[in-house]
């Protein structure tokens, strides 16, 4: 993957061709990527605050912090893992680096992340929600998640090639994670029998980190970040690992 700065212009072509077909024939266009998270909050911030009530100040919030993370990590995993077989027939036909199509696929979904971020700039101004210099530091747990997903993208690609049963069980995991994630729910509801799940679930270390900048205007811990760093630095070196021992046989499989 050293030479993917060399490619920096295909890929672009890649992201901008999973954007524009994502919006395609759409009315509002890219608008939706601010609206449809704002749209989701609302949803589901009308459920829980009134069915469960958790205790939970501001929490607009607390919500759309939790569903930006998780749509970006589920929505960038999920592309990625089609992408070798979806352009199978380009492969065949001319050499280009396999790893692009995967990489594309979480770099276009950052795009949709990027576009999502003022839905949260706008919460926190209705909502009173301090806003300080502290907010930009809220890119340092997004750049760690962003890694995170291109290494279990890059898994994800050359699993699927082998095994096309992994759509299906990838999806039921991330509904697992939906609910073994804290999006909507405070961690002090969970039983300490039961904390470890949210101590095995990577997603929530991500979501800590982003949370500690916008919901509580500081600076994540020290042992937060570093944790973060860990599974982004693991994840990316499986993820290049295995997809680079088992991608010369592709080509027999697409």
């Amino acid at each position: 993957m050293h030479d993917i700065f060399g490619y920096k212009n295909l890929i672009k072509e890649l992201v901008l061709r999973d954007i524009k077909r994502k919006y395609r024939r759409s009315i509002l266009g890219y608008a939706w990527s601010m609206l449809n998270p704002l749209l989701m909050m609302l949803i589901t911030a009308m459920v829980f605050s009134n069915l469960f009530r958790f205790d939970i100040q501001n929490y607009a919030l607390y919500l759309l912090t939790g569903q930006i993370i998780f749509t970006f990590f589920s929505e960038s995993t999920s592309f990625s893992m089609g992408s070798i077989l979806e352009n199978g027939a380009l492969l065949k036909k001319v050499y280009v680096p396999k790893y692009l199509f995967p990489i594309s696929r979480v770099v276009s979904s950052a795009v949709n992340l990027c576009f999502a971020m003022p839905a949260m700039i706008i919460i926190m101004l209705i909502t009173g929600q301090k806003i300080s210099f502290n907010l930009l530091f809220c890119v340092v747990p997004v750049v760690l998640l962003f890694l995170f997903c291109i290494g279990v993208g890059l898994f994800l690609a050359a699993f699927a090639v082998y095994f096309r049963d992994a759509f299906h069980l990838y999806g039921v995991l991330l509904t697992a994670l939906n609910y073994a994630t804290p999006i909507f729910y405070p961690t002090k509801i969970i039983p300490v029998e039961y904390g470890i799940i949210l101590k095995v679930n990577p997603i929530t270390y991500f979501l800590t980190a982003f949370r500690d900048v916008v919901y509580l205007n500081t600076i994540p811990t020290a042992e937060v970040l570093f944790t973060c760093l860990i599974i982004s630095i693991s994840a990316l070196g499986i993820g290049i690992y295995s997809f680079y021992k088992t991608q010369n046989n592709f080509i027999l499989y697409i």
